[in-house]
């Protein structure tokens, strides 16, 4: 059994649980944001925080951010959401576009999808040769480790859910005029592909999760559930970062 099996996509929240959980996990999150840019701290400022999203197509990455920021100064965070990368940036080593992007002491940012594209999509879909993404694990690895012994907290999470569930999100996009950009024909074609996509997912907890930057798996199936399971876990996340910080 792997660790996607091991994710119990039942578990739900009642409206009124998910408002209130919700509600006092943006306001924890918000004071420690706040601690951690020095604002209610007499000036002292902590470590970076960068929040890594990674799931399945339709997971609820992009609603999960949402809430997570939304009590949030805009000038306190940055969110940035990666694709394929570009022609220039194929002339470099896939970990550069990301890094100019890391946040310093004090500062964060989200990364909507990561440079774990490079042992998913790329993989899969045959973009990298193997030899190139079985050399990425040990590089990502080494690179978030590096992150952490400069004072970042990384924080690493996997939305998952269902084929059936990711179909009924697919359609209600399909048919939404003011959402049906958010689906591509790649989106489709990735669904016959999903056994291929589970191994390389299952690779990428294996060869990645390690003490620096483990990893935390949602279950996405219901999305209050969801919501409210990513910010619980991403506070307590921070918490442990800024007790590390201070040893």
């Amino acid at each position: 059994m792997g660790r996607l099996d091991e994710i119990d996509l039942t578990l739900r929240l009642g409206r009124d649980e998910y408002e209130q959980r919700l509600a006092a996990a943006q306001e924890r999150f918000l004071k420690l944001r706040l601690e951690l840019g020095g604002e209610t701290n007499d000036g002292d400022i902590g470590p970076g925080l960068l929040v890594v999203v990674e799931g399945v197509d339709a997971g609820g990455k992009g609603g999960a951010i949402r809430r997570t920021v939304e009590r949030l100064d805009p000038r306190h965070f940055s969110v940035y959401s990666y694709g394929k990368p570009d022609a220039r940036e194929k002339r470099h080593h896939f970990l550069w576009r990301f890094w100019q992007k890391i946040p310093g002491q004090g500062g964060m940012c989200v990364f909507d999808r990561s440079w774990y594209g490079r042992v998913l999509v790329e993989r899969v879909e045959e973009f990298a040769t193997r030899e190139e993404w079985m050399r990425a694990y040990d590089e990502i690895v080494q690179f978030e480790r590096s992150l952490a012994m400069e004072g970042v907290i990384v924080v690493k999470f996997w939305l998952q859910i269902s084929q059936d569930e990711q179909l009924k999100r697919f359609e209600s996009r399909r048919d939404d005029p003011l959402r049906s950009w958010k689906l591509v024909d790649e989106d489709w074609r990735n669904r016959n592909k999903w056994p291929q996509y589970n191994a390389a997912i299952e690779d990428t907890f294996a060869m990645t999760d390690h003490d620096a930057a483990p990893w935390n798996l949602v279950a996405g199936e219901q999305k209050k559930w969801a919501r409210v399971n990513f910010l619980e876990t991403l506070n307590e996340r921070v918490v442990e970062g800024i007790e590390r910080a201070k040893s």
